[in-house]
């Protein structure tokens, strides 16, 4: 949904406020409906498709938050500001509670208001492009693979267009970005989707028991060999056998691994007779194989053989627009799964998370998320849920944020101190460059020019210095 035409409905019993609000948001573009019931607007509702709804907290008719509830109730992902003309936290908290997304007091500062009602629609347009992308995939096998970037769509396109055949492939891309989830993807999509997908971690078994769990034994092999076993390629057989990190196989087993390759045969360890199977090979690995064949640790054959289609993952930092897909997509998971239904991460929080790097990728922030789930105290995730990591070169992190600095402090002081950080940081990053720091805050220069007035901020000074 883009913002210039999302639906707005404006519940208020005030003629003037309705008036207000209904010309200011219609000279920002959007498509706006006004009610002064509670009763009309949740008739309008239940007639029209809103993008999201600014409510006021006291109605002739309802309470505002008995109104809030029943709109949670028949559209949970429906987007709501609360207005009210006190400035209290426990209705604040009372309205978080309920699902408000937001609230805002009497009188209002516009660009406050527009910036909040921008993100807010941002932040469903990504949640409907989640639901559309999923589907998406779904409808072409990809049921568990989330992004949107244009790397990961191009890994979209190869996985459809390889999993139909039977050739080998090769996934390459650093630790945690996914790349058994899109082993498992190719299998799931391919004909042999209703047999085994035997996966194999390869780094963690000495040489014999790797190729006794691979190609099996007979009884006597060896000492504890008291009955003969089958292998995993005969576990595997008609479908897919998936070796993880496959460079930190020994240069032996390379050897007979090839040749299950080569020949669709093998023996049992200890065995005299060959084996058949029909099994399709998927490799994964966070080396560089090419350089492991110059320095004579993987065979050049195998290196070939393997390497007939790679699908490559990027790492996290280099597809950081996904990061908000992911992020909604481990919450509602990891919500349901402690039974923490409607959380969401405060604007803060998400900024770290945006600005991490993620060296550990799409595990890392899965992982992240997780630990915020469990340990967030209220029904808004704050930055002190999230691992310490995330702050680091962040100067104090979350003690930012911490009941100290809100100790003692009017809100109006904690609002004003976080405007002035964040309006430093980004005229930081913009060389001081105000136009173009208005353009990343998407307000009106002018606009940028007060605030800065009135925090004080000394732009020649910093300009000098």
């Amino acid at each position: 949904m883009s913002s210039k035409t999302a639906t707005i409905l404006i519940i208020d019993d005030e003629a003037e406020v309705l008036a207000s609000l209904d010309e200011l948001l219609r000279i920002e573009g959007y498509q706006t409906w006004t009610a002064s019931t509670a009763a009309a607007g949740l008739e309008k509702l239940g007639k029209e498709p809103f993008d999201l709804v600014l409510l006021d907290i006291s109605l002739p008719d309802s309470n505002g938050i008995d109104v809030l509830r029943t709109i949670k109730r028949d559209s949970p992902e429906m987007p709501v500001i609360m207005i009210t003309a006190y400035d209290s936290s426990q209705i604040a908290f009372q309205a978080s509670r309920e699902g408000a997304e937001s609230y805002i007091t009497k009188p209002w500062d516009n660009d406050k208001l527009l910036l909040e009602i921008r993100n807010l629609l941002d932040r469903s347009r990504l949640r409907v492009e989640n639901v559309l992308l999923r589907r998406a995939l779904k409808r072409f096998g990809l049921p568990n693979i989330v992004g949107k970037s244009d790397r990961m769509q191009k890994v979209y396109d190869l996985i459809t267009q390889v999993a139909a055949s039977r050739a080998t492939v090769l996934i390459t891309g650093e630790s945690g970005t996914g790349k058994e989830l899109v082993a498992k993807t190719i299998h799931a999509t391919s004909p042999r989707a209703d047999k085994p997908f035997v996966p194999v971690n390869t780094g963690s078994m000495p040489v014999d028991l790797l190729e006794s769990t691979l190609f099996g034994h007979v009884k006597g092999a060896f000492t504890s060999a008291i009955a003969t076993k089958r292998g995993l390629f005969e576990v595997a057989d008609q479908g897919t056998i998936f070796f993880d990190e496959i460079g930190t196989i020994g240069v032996d087993t390379q050897a007979k691994l090839l040749r299950v390759i080569q020949e669709r045969e093998f023996m049992r360890l200890g065995g005299t007779e060959n084996i058949k199977v029909d099994v399709r090979i998927l490799a994964a690995t966070n080396s560089d194989l090419r350089q492991m064949v110059q320095a004579n640790k993987f065979r050049e054959d195998l290196y070939y053989r393997l390497n007939v289609i790679t699908v490559n993952l990027p790492p996290l930092r280099e597809r950081k627009e996904d990061i908000p897909l992911l992020v909604d997509h481990f919450l509602a998971k990891y919500s349901a799964e402690n039974g923490r239904e409607g959380l969401k991460f405060s604007p803060e929080a998400l900024k770290f998370l945006m600005d991490h790097d993620w060296p550990g990728n799409v595990r890392e922030l899965e992982n992240a998320v997780e630990r915020s789930v469990v340990l967030s105290p209220g029904p808004v995730i704050e930055p002190e849920a999230l691992p310490e990591q995330l702050f680091e070169g962040h100067g104090d992190g979350p003690r930012a944020y911490s009941m100290d600095l809100i100790d003692g402090h009017s809100l109006f002081d904690i609002v004003e101190y976080f405007e002035r950080k964040v309006i430093l940081e980004m005229l930081s990053r913009t060389n001081w460059n105000q136009t173009e720091a208005a353009e990343r805050f998407k307000i009106p220069l002018s606009t940028l020019n007060q605030k800065i007035k009135r925090l004080r901020i000394d732009v020649k000074q910093q300009r000098r210095g």
